[in-house]
């Protein structure tokens, strides 16, 4: 059962999906429990990983209560992991994080307060790259005040792990179940029903750059944000290209 009352600490269900990111996820977890704002359960869902991952993160399990594990048998996909994590959520905020980012210690109690002053049910913040052994860059994700679906479709401003969703104001909240690009599909979902996406004009996460990721595959991702276009979205072709 959600947690949906008015009151002023409402618990955040973070969202992590895990696959092979024992490299990182130590890193991911203890910038969670470095939080100023206390009141979160963490939801991790590993994928099936081949590394160490479970055993890492059972460590962290057993010594806070507030970190819960739930493990896939076969390779699903980031998606049906974050929908799982989502199902088992007690918030009634929902805040995403993956197995091998970061935020900064004030992210949640920030990103809270901006929503809560604002009645804001969508928001997002911006963020930093990070190397993949973990050097903060210069490279740094700015974002509008605020964008809306005929904005986003034409780029996706929005990073996954800076989203918190209000889910009491929202209701139902549900990826679809594709390989890469589920998030933005999201986003697009939320703002097709209305809602409009707040930038919190801060950095307050930190994005780690892997090489060999799909996300690092420009050719890759541009061919998932086509098929979120055609596919999902429906739009016609001079739409998706322009």
């Amino acid at each position: 059962m959600r947690h949906t009352t008015q009151q002023k600490h409402p618990l955040v269900s973070v969202i992590t999906p895990t696959y092979n990111s024992a490299r990182f996820i130590h890193n991911t977890i203890e910038s969670v429990q470095r939080q100023t704002y206390v009141n979160w359960e963490m939801i991790i869902v590993d994928d099936c990983s081949q590394d160490h991952t479970i055993e890492i993160v059972k460590q962290y399990v057993s010594r806070d209560s507030r970190i819960r594990l739930i493990r896939f048998k076969e390779n699903r996909g980031p998606a049906v992991a974050r929908n799982v994590a989502i199902e088992h959520a007690k918030g009634r905020y929902l805040a995403f994080l993956d197995g091998d980012d970061q935020w900064m210690p004030e992210k949640l109690e920030k990103q809270l307060r901006f929503m809560q002053d604002r009645q804001i049910a969508f928001s997002f913040t911006k963020y930093m790259k990070i190397t993949e052994d973990g050097k903060e860059t210069n490279s740094i994700i700015n974002i509008p005040e605020k964008v809306n679906y005929k904005q986003l479709l034409k780029h996706n401003v929005i990073g996954c792990l800076t989203v918190m969703l209000d889910v009491e104001m929202i209701g139902e909240v549900k990826m679809i179940d594709i390989r890469s690009r589920q998030d933005f599909a999201l986003w697009l979902t939320l703002c097709k029903k209305g809602f409009t996406a707040y930038g919190l004009q801060e950095v307050l996460s930190k994005y780690r750059v892997v090489k060999g990721s799909v996300s690092s595959n420009k050719i890759k991702m541009a061919k998932q944000t086509w098929k979120v276009y055609r596919e999902i979205e429906r739009l016609g072709l001079l739409k998706s290209i322009s």
